[in-house]
């Protein structure tokens, strides 16, 4: 009976060549995603990816169809449904399910079904899509298939990426103005623009290109990094205009007009630009309003293509309104999801001000004898109207006591208030960490607008993997968007944030993934309330756990206050700004400088996404535990057959892992260190008693005296080791062939001269083997004493 390997070697190929695919036009056994990453307790597991058992592409950078085969006695069409999910994903229009005798067709184009016994051609696929498509033109169809640049080494277009650069060269061809990309931050949008304006430079379907952005840092990244192919071609327009090259980039800042200057724009002819890519638009280069939508109206002529990060919201409606609905949409949620993009844990962290408020006493005078206005007030006041400097250093001693607990290196990114406040924090950072500061003077840098060059000299330090300081960044503003720091391991927030756009900017500083330095998951540490924008229902991109603790006023942990919650979305805060606060900020024009308020933190969630990746659930360890091994395992005795033998508990291990449950994680939270993990499991599930290692090894040895009896001394007290060896480290002892080379039991032998002692290697391998069976049989109280 052939099997679908069998199928897709004996029918499917043949099958497909017959119809004039070549060998380079069948993607085989073809992986698009990388497989969704589950945070695992301190560690983490890759879900499997997707994996078309075909992909035909028309051209090496055109895909056209899916194929999914099934083993020979199965229907032809039971490969369907799942062809036709992968489909939907790659934007395909033909999917194919096969036994390899008959074949199943579903043509979208179309709507209708149908079975044939032959596949279709390249040529007869592309004529059927090329009405879709719309071109005619033999120009039109070469430009449009002209393949990528590939002079990035092993760094191809993944599928999505390939999916926006046609769509964005198709819509050029097709004489669309303007179009929109939306691309969640970490999956190569700049990446992405430098494809669509290759394709369309080398095949001078337009020549003079314009990539505008609003930060030095995105030009700069994309002109040097992403866009050297270009070579000379390339151009920054700063101070002057210089018009003999052909891929420019730009500041809206540095070309737009103001109250000193004539726009440089304007030094260009309306129709000098075939192209302008408008980096980040949602930052406010399409509103009605802006100086800069003054650029891109005097070059209206030109094709002009925005990429955003950002969802159509309320904040960014303006930009939805110039360049209209996206041609393509690949968001955060799809991003971890396939495995492109770290998942990430929230820890919400509440000070005691930010708790309760706080409220001056009548006529109190700040640090420099102004009166502080009487009122309460709350996280949004805090270093906007009053800066009080014990809560900087609370949070900055419960970031320090968390780095101290987790990794004092992991790059640290903290957004705060505004410049004033980024100093603040970082002199508190700073002194916080003496410890290590006397050693690396500049641990923790501000990076902010006023620190000009020191302070890109810093940001290039921290996005440099091999540096290992400055570890900590303070900034405002001036990271929250495009700043590419693959290692970013925490993300911290100490502001509050009351738009979605930022919000998602800021969290895509640490989404990037960086597998060479095992960076595949990160975590938000919220001390302003900002995470309550999760619970927005538009939100696409849950983290993966958010748990809560308090702190007290130095910032000390609370002991015992950790809380996991159940299935409850964060409340929402509430900001109430009094007039008479409001008025006299906007009167006095700065900030009132309050010491010695008392500060402590008064409390800490931890979030997480659910392993399934459905819905924000704050859960209490102990109790997802036990829902997921009662799915898998709805009966103790289940459990317990699988767990005795080795490969079908490797399995369950494997099978728990992809729900996101580590032992050692469930270990640490039930605080039972000493117990067995299928005791741990048994316990937990089912309610059995729980039972430690060193309970299980003293019963084999008492319960099980006529096995023993069967070997000599030696061979007895070898065994003997091995179960301390298993109550001391667990039952992985007893599965890794190098335990014999570890003391005491290396002391008895070399592994050969061990195994003499039980009758050979196979005779040793068997009673490793028992002792597993024996340590999980159900203990018998009487063999207990």
């Amino acid at each position: 009976m052939l099997g679908e390997a069998d199928t897709c070697r004996e029918y499917v190929l043949p099958k497909l060549y017959r119809a004039g695919w070549l060998h380079d036009q069948i993607a085989e056994q073809k992986y698009f995603t990388d497989g969704r990453i589950v945070i695992v307790g301190k560690k983490h597991v890759r879900k499997t990816g997707k994996k078309a058992d075909y992909i035909l592409r028309y051209r090496p950078d055109f895909a056209i169809a899916v194929v999914e085969a099934k083993a020979a006695y199965k229907k032809p069409g039971d490969g369907l449904q799942q062809a036709m999910d992968y489909a939907e994903i790659l934007k395909l229009k033909f999917a194919y399910s096969t036994n390899g005798r008959g074949i199943v067709e579903h043509d979208y184009l179309t709507g209708k079904q149908r079975v044939t016994n032959d596949f279709p051609s390249p040529d007869e696929l592309w004529n059927r899509l090329q009405g879709d498509v719309g071109l005619a033109e033999e120009k039109d169809i070469k430009d449009f298939l002209f393949p990528f640049y590939r002079g990035f080494g092993s760094l191809t277009p993944r599928y999505y990426q390939e999916i926006a650069i046609n769509r964005a060269v198709e819509a050029v061809i097709k004489e669309k103005k303007r179009s929109l990309i939306c691309m969640a931050t970490g999956t190569g949008k700049t990446f992405v623009a430098f494809q669509i304006i290759w394709k369309l430079w080398k095949t001078r379907r337009i020549e003079k290109v314009l990539y505008l952005a609003d930060m030095n840092i995105l030009a700069d990244q994309a002109k040097d990094r992403t866009f050297f192919p270009f070579g000379d071609a390339l151009h920054k327009i700063q101070k002057r205009s210089v018009k003999s090259r052909e891929i420019y980039f730009a500041l809206y800042q540095a070309i737009t007009e103001d109250d000193r200057r004539k726009g440089l724009y304007r030094e260009y002819s309306p129709d000098f630009f075939d192209l302008i890519v408008v980096d980040e638009c949602h930052r406010g280069s399409a509103r009605d309003d802006s100086k800069w939508r003054e650029i891109l109206e005097y070059f209206s002529s030109a094709y002009q293509i925005g990429m955003t990060a950002t969802p159509k919201r309320d904040d960014n409606v303006d930009t939805y309104a110039y360049f209209g609905n996206p041609i393509y949409t690949y968001s955060l949620r799809d991003g971890i999801e396939d495995g492109f993009l770290a998942p990430y844990r929230v820890i919400r962290v509440v000070p005691s001000v930010d708790a309760t408020g706080w409220v001056p006493n009548k006529g109190q005078l700040d640090r420099f004898g102004k009166e502080v206005p009487y009122g309460l007030y709350e996280t949004n006041d805090f270093e906007r109207i009053v800066s009080l400097f014990t809560r900087t250093e609370a949070v900055a001693k419960h970031l320090t006591d968390y780095l101290k607990s987790t990794d004092r290196f992991a790059k640290t990114m903290v957004f705060c208030v505004d410049q004033e406040h980024a100093e603040d924090m970082r002199l508190a950072l700073h002194n916080a960490n003496s410890d290590l500061t006397a050693k690396y003077p500049h641990y923790v840098a501000r990076v902010v607008s006023d620190e000009g060059k020191i302070g890109r000299k810093f940001l290039d330090e921290f996005q440099d993997p091999e540096k290992k300081t400055p570890t900590i960044l303070t900034t405002s503003q001036m990271l929250t968007t495009g700043v590419d720091a693959p290692t970013c391991r925490n993300v911290v927030l100490f502001k509050p944030i009351n738009s979605m756009v930022q919000f998602k900017q800021i969290i895509g500083r640490g989404t990037r993934l960086f597998p060479d330095k095992d960076k595949l998951w990160f975590t938000i540490i919220d001390y302003a309330g900002a995470t309550r924008l999760f619970a927005d229902p538009d939100f696409d991109g849950f983290p993966e756990f958010m748990s809560q603790e308090e702190i007290d006023e130095l910032g000390n942990k609370v002991p015992g206050s950790d809380k996991v919650l159940h299935e409850e979305k964060e409340p929402e805060v509430v900001v109430k700004e009094g007039t008479e606060v409001v008025e006299e900020k906007e009167a006095i024009g700065r900030k009132f400088y309050v010491d010695g308020v008392p500060v402590q933190i008064v409390h800490e969630m931890v979030y997480e996404l659910d392993p399934e990746g459905n819905k924000l659930r704050t859960w209490k360890f102990t109790d997802y535990t036990r829902e997921k091994v009662r799915e898998l395992y709805p009966s103790a005795n289940e459990l317990r057959s699988k767990w005795t033998k080795t490969e079908e508990r490797q399995r369950v291990i494997n099978a728990l892992a992809q729900k996101g449950i580590s032992f050692e994680y469930l270990a640490e939270v039930t605080r039972q260190l000493d117990a067995d993990p299928f005791d741990l499991l048994m316990h937990i599930a089912f309610n059995a008693p729980l039972r430690t290692r060193r309970e299980r090894a003293d019963y084999v040895k008492s319960a099980k005296k006529d096995y023993f009896a069967e070997y000599g001394s030696e061979a007895r007290e070898i065994i003997m080791m091995l179960l301390d060896k298993y109550s001391e480290f667990g039952v992985t002892q007893l599965t890794d062939p190098n335990i014999l080379k570890i003391p005491p039991i290396s002391e008895k032998g070399s592994p050969f001269e061990i195994s003499k002692l039980f009758g050979g290697i196979k005779k040793l391998r068997q009673v490793l083997s028992d002792l597993q069976k024996f340590l999980y049989e159900p203990l018998i109280s009487s063999a207990l004493g």
